[in-house]
């Protein structure tokens, strides 16, 4: 549904499926996996951690100033459509993650795969040194 996880503070959402519009806004320290979600996700996050396995609609990352989201760009077009609020975030390849950052994805991915049974994440594992290529990090550019 849209808005979930609106306001979060703490806890755990490990959805097999997607998740509509405005997901995770205001998130301050919830974790959650989903396999895509609508338009405006991570709007205004101040924290927590959110790995979307799927498509991300566009204005994801509009006001967000902590935190840490990755979605997974398995075409290219969230990074080539600009999906992202380009003056809150630049997406960092895979290859440009801190090693932190990597195990944290893979953490998150195998935690969804474990608890939810998601077919997705059973895919992205099976093969995970070329899927995890395909993950692009999202965290907050230093505001002025």
């Amino acid at each position: 549904g849209n808005v979930a996880l609106y306001g979060a503070t703490s806890g755990t959402l490990l959805a097999s499926g997607g998740a509509g519009e405005r997901f995770a806004v205001r998130n301050s320290g919830a974790m959650a996996v989903v396999e895509g979600i609508g338009d405006h996700g991570c709007e205004y996050m101040t924290g927590g951690a959110v790995a979307v396995l799927g498509r991300a609609g566009v204005n994801f990352g509009a006001g967000m100033t902590g935190g840490i989201a990755f979605v997974l760009d398995d075409d290219g077009s969230f990074l080539a459509g600009q999906r992202y609020h380009t003056s809150f975030l630049a997406p960092q390849p895979y290859a440009q993650m801190t090693e932190d950052q990597q195990r944290q994805l893979e953490g998150m991915v195998r935690l969804h795969q474990e608890k939810t049974g998601s077919v997705k994440a059973q895919t992205l594992l099976a093969d995970w040194p070329v899927h995890a290529q395909k993950f692009l990090c999202c965290v907050p550019l230093p505001q002025a």
